[in-house]
Order: structure tokens, then sequence, then C-alpha cells
């Protein structure tokens, strides 16, 4: 039988994201409903290691839901990496009786809570707070919603100037390993080409349909890129563009960290609420080490040591319906 918890701690950890907040305060309000003591942890693993644990209470929370960014901060952690410093974050746990962690992040931040509760036998529920919606287990993560819209918002602003004045534009948005925002955002506003990093660019087939589109004066393109795509983002593709076809005018916008900020979506703001709801509920059922996600919307739990393993898959249906809908 799993030994009851009776103290959590919750921490953030990787990069930001839109609806992290919202998560904090509905971990930390089912903590206190489940009569749990909660702490927040600062600055991810960071805060374990270096003892900035704070208790919280339901008004710690109070006002949060709509924020973006995330106020526990986040930070990498190099000496978490480390044994010594796993060792030292857990006597800065135990001192204070914390007996559970909910870690909210990407998969390198399930990679460390893995290691940790191997370790040191802490219960850890993962809580996929990421921009780039690349963990298997679950068909949302928080804060995709919110960074595709404002991808979204900034593309059609674009699409307008690009249309006044007959010019292509090469748009970069986030995602250094995974092309989901690329791929969603390149749908929504009718981009003509979507460069993503798990699927090769043909660049002469590319080249040649440009060609094309110049031939029958279509001279407003929008090129979708995303970070982490092989020809190294919208500044390399745009040389190569230029260099191959002169006489177009290209012009190259990098949407960059405005994609990580702002006020949570609706969507996101629910997610995240429910997300961590379930994670406390996780940990008081004795249903440790788990991810938590949300599949046919339904909730959905993976074993930490099988997420971090796992990437979400592109749907190969997706790229068919880019290359009917940009012709």
């Amino acid at each position: 039988m799993a030994r009851k918890v009776t103290k959590i701690g919750v921490l953030t950890s990787g990069g930001d994201s839109p609806g992290m907040n919202a998560c904090i305060r509905a971990v930390v309000r089912t903590g206190i409903y489940n009569g749990l003591e909660v702490f927040g942890i600062m600055r991810g693993y960071s805060g374990m290691v270096e003892d900035d644990i704070v208790p919280m209470t339901t008004r710690s929370v109070a006002n949060i839901i709509q924020r973006g960014g995330t106020i526990l901060k986040t930070a990498r952690c190099m000496e978490f990496l480390e044994y010594e410093g796993r060792k030292k974050a857990y006597d800065n746990l135990t001192k204070r009786g914390i007996d559970g962690l909910v870690i909210i992040g990407g998969d390198g931040s399930f990679r460390g809570a893995q290691t940790f509760s191997n370790e040191f036998d802490i219960p850890c529920i993962g809580l996929p707070g990421t921009i780039d919606k690349d963990i298997a287990g679950t068909d949302f993560t928080i804060g995709f919603d919110t960074a595709v819209n404002t991808a979204v918002e900034a593309i059609d602003k674009i699409r307008d100037t690009a249309d006044a004045h007959d010019r292509m534009f090469i748009i970069e948005v986030m995602g250094r390993d995974a092309g989901y925002i690329a791929l969603h955002s390149g749908v929504a506003t009718g981009a003509e080409n979507i460069l993503i990093p798990e699927k090769k660019t043909d660049i002469n087939h590319l080249i040649q349909s440009l060609l094309e589109k110049e031939k029958r004066k279509k001279l407003v393109n929008l090129i979708i890129v995303a970070e982490g795509e092989e020809f190294g983002g919208a500044n390399e593709l745009s040389k190569i563009i230029k260099g191959q076809i002169p006489s177009l005018e290209v012009r190259v916008c990098i949407l960059g960290h405005i994609q990580r900020g702002g006020s949570p979506t609706c969507m996101d703001r629910l997610i995240a609420s429910r997300m961590g709801y379930h994670a406390v509920e996780c940990l008081v059922e004795g249903k440790h080490n788990v991810f938590v996600g949300i599949v046919n919307n339904k909730m959905n739990y993976t074993p930490i040591n099988e997420a971090v393993k796992k990437k979400q898959r592109i749907n190969e249906e997706w790229m068919k319906i880019v290359k009917i809908l940009a012709t």
C-alpha cells in the first residue's frame, strides 16, 4: 500500500509557458482542500538545491490565473544534474517533511524528476508545461494554445503588409525540436509553405514552387519556419531563396519570445486547472511517478519513465493537408 502523502511541493521548471500560474493555483488549492500542506519551490530545481522553499496558502495564488509566466519563477540548474546537488535538494525537502512533488515543465524536467524519485523515493507527478506540444501522452500541453494564437495574430498582421507590397515573408516561430507551433499557425493563417524539424525540406522543390507562383503573378507568399528547421531558421533560408530567385522581394520576421508571454487563453487556463487538480488527486490516491495528460478529453496517466522516452509525433495527415491547401 502506498504511503500517505501529507506535504507537497510544487515547482515550475524549464521554459515558461502561459497557464503555469493557473496550474500552480490548482495544485495549491486542491492540496489544501485535501488537508495537505503545500510549499512553493522557487526557480525550479534550483530552489530545491538552494533551499528557496516557501509555504503557500489559498491567498498565495489569488488573482494569478490570468497572468502569464510563473510566480514561482523558473531556471536551469546544473547542480541538480549531479548526485551531490540532488542529495542537497532531498535534505531540504526532508527537513520540512515534504513527501511529494508536482513538477510543471517539459521532458527535461521530467527526466530530472525520474532520477530524483528513483534515488530518494520521493513520489513525483509531472504536468506538461511547454509551448512546444512535444510530449507524448497528451493532446494538449500547458501554453501551446496561447503560443499558437499569439503567432497567428502576428502572422495575420504580417500578411496584410505582405499583400500591400507584393512581398514574400519568411516568419520564424519557436520550436527548436518540434514543429507544432509552425504547423498549426501556418495552417491557420494560410501559409504557402511550412518548414519543420521533423520533416526534411526539399529545397529544390521549394524553389520550383516559388518560381511557378512567380510566373502566375502570385507574389504574396508566407513561409512559416520553425527555429530548429534544418537550414537554421528564417535568416539562412532567406539567403538561399534570394540566391536562387534574386527578383523576389523577401522579408524576414522572427517572432521570438512574444510566443512565451501574455495572458493564457481560456483553453490553457482550463487544461492547466484540470491537470493541476488531478496531479494532487494522484498523490492523495497513491498513484505516484506518473505524467498527467489529457487524451480524447479524458485524463491519461503515463509512467514518467515512459513519458521521457517518447516524443509527440506529427500526424502525416497534417502534412497532406498543408500540401493541398497551400496550392
